[in-house]
């Protein structure tokens, strides 16, 4: 990618009973587009005693987006949402004014030997969809636009680009592409990006410049126009970006707005349990730091 502007390497972060590798916000970038919060999810080796086991949480302000190359996760929420997320399915779920939901191995995969390995993203939402109604979308690996263009195969995982677009329900102008290559080839996409752009390596290496970039990093470029590259043998890289909002975002634990005050009344009705629940669930993740704040 030309004219890289920030490199972001992944750091260690714990969600619970399960490591990830965090690479967004970061100090000097909080944003990438509209893209708040990128996780990178193993690759996981889980023994039959082992397994994921995130308890109903809350979010406001965002749309959450999984996609899994390894191993699957039932995902359930407050809207009565029950589904199982497989390896090239997205789960797109929008937070709106508030959702509940949790994250765990399938009733089928708890007494056996499993892998874990995925993408756990926040898109906000602009300022005036931020108290939207809640919704949810899963989309089949069949249903995501794919394409063989210059040797790589091309996914569109969400968004618009390259004249196509993703059924993934989104609410600005973004864009989250897969490129797979098996040989090395250089890459000239940026007339078909637009706003911020940013590139991660998932596997194999890409080399911009003269330097040479291996998996774990994200790279920011200075402009979407000038994303060019060569991408090695064997390489996977994710594409993301688009139009940034004009407003910041502030980010407490799993809550995104504009406002503030949006997020402190968040912190209350989570405290009191007043978000609608998930069905057949009874624990939660409790709030952080609650000593400032006390039940009526």
């Amino acid at each position: 990618m030309s004219n890289i502007k920030l490199i972001i390497e992944e750091r260690p972060a714990n969600i619970g009973n399960f490591m990830v590798g965090r690479m967004l916000p970061f100090r000097e970038k909080r944003m990438v587009g509209p893209f708040s919060f990128i996780d990178h999810m193993g690759p996981t080796a889980m023994k039959d005693h082992q397994n994921l086991d995130v308890p109903p949480h809350p979010h406001i302000g965002l749309s959450t987006l999984t996609f899994l190359f390894e191993g699957e996760i039932t995902h359930k929420d407050s809207l009565g949402s029950d589904v199982v997320i497989k390896p090239g399915q997205v789960n797109w779920m929008t937070s709106g004014s508030g959702i509940v939901h949790s994250e765990r191995t399938p009733e089928y995969l708890r007494h056996t030997d499993k892998m874990l390995h995925g993408l756990q993203i926040w898109v906000a939402l602009p300022k005036d969809l931020e108290q939207m109604k809640p919704s949810f979308f899963h989309a089949d690996e069949t249903e995501i636009p794919t394409w063989e263009q210059d040797n790589i195969n091309f996914k569109l995982i969400a968004g618009e680009a390259f004249g196509r677009k993703s059924p993934v329900p989104v609410y600005s102008p973004l864009y989250f592409l897969e490129l797979k290559g098996t040989t090395r080839q250089k890459i000239n996409i940026g007339d078909y990006l637009f706003g911020e752009s940013a590139l991660y390596i998932l596997e194999g290496a890409i080399e911009s410049d003269g330097h040479l970039y291996e998996p774990k990093l994200i790279l920011i470029a200075n402009n979407a126009k000038l994303c060019e590259f060569t991408m090695h043998e064997n390489t996977t890289v994710y594409i993301f970006g688009g139009d940034a909002f004009p407003e910041e975002r502030f980010i407490y634990w799993n809550f995104v707005a504009s406002d503030k005050e949006l997020i402190e009344k968040a912190k209350v009705k989570w405290l009191e349990q007043t978000f609608k629940p998930v069905p057949g669930e009874t624990d939660f993740v409790p709030l952080p730091d609650q000593s400032h704040y006390q039940k009526k």
